[in-house]
């Protein structure tokens, strides 16, 4: 059965451009072109990954996303031009799995939409296969084997594993794992995660799960 995508975009040929690209890949697809009709569609529809537009008429995207998360499990990926807004997608947790930045090319959409659908079908995998944290212990283990990280490398992994797919800024990433607020360069950042990543290698030698995003920081991906 194909995967179902609803676009929700209120440019009506950018909307249809969108929705050939993704039909011609085998996905269902269904287009809205206003906020406030997002929420009874997906209450009244399957659907697996939503592509949700931030400047919609009728309610925003951002508050048609939070909304989709109080009953919905559906992939969010967020759709701006206003590069501003960007670190607000990052800095609130809406619960989007991803977003895209106006212009883009209908590939890249298609790209994105097949990477955070394959991302969503690798959480269904069985627990006992990806990590496991004890937060008493700041241990951490993949299949059973103890990554040994230091405290520092422990919160970093927690906070990423917390929210999978969700991109965190490396400043971000200095809030969590440091809690006295002392100075920290985005190097020392980009060090640990090098470390955590060396150790992770060791235990999944065919396998990345610490991504980083260009330009912006990095995401758990199992």
């Amino acid at each position: 059965m194909a995967d179902r995508v609803l676009v929700v975009e209120d440019e009506p040929k950018l909307a249809e451009l969108v929705r050939d690209y993704l039909v011609r890949e085998g996905y269902e697809v269904a287009v809205l072109d206003r906020g406030d009709a997002v929420e009874p569609w997906v209450r009244a529809n399957a659907v697996d990954l939503v592509l949700l537009d931030l400047m919609l008429p009728g309610k925003s995207g951002l508050d048609v996303c939070k909304g989709l998360r109080t009953f919905s499990d559906a992939a969010i990926v967020m759709v701006t031009a206003r590069v501003e807004e960007i670190d607000r997608l990052l800095g609130l947790e809406l619960g989007a799995d991803d977003y895209i930045c106006k212009p883009f090319s209908p590939r890249e959409v298609v790209a994105r939409v097949k990477a955070v659908l394959r991302r969503a079908k690798r959480r269904q995998l069985p627990a006992e296969t990806e990590v496991a944290l004890d937060e008493g212990g700041l241990r951490a283990t993949v299949a059973g084997r103890d990554l040994e990280l230091t405290a520092v490398e422990f919160q970093l992994l927690r906070t990423l594993v917390g929210q999978p797919g969700r991109i965190f800024s490396r400043d971000q990433l200095i809030d969590a794992m440091y809690r006295d607020a002392r100075v920290v360069s985005d190097r020392t950042v980009d060090s640990h995660v090098k470390k955590l990543r060396k150790k992770i290698e060791e235990v999944l030698p065919d396998r990345e799960i610490v991504h980083s995003v260009y330009g912006v920081g990095y995401k758990y991906e199992w």
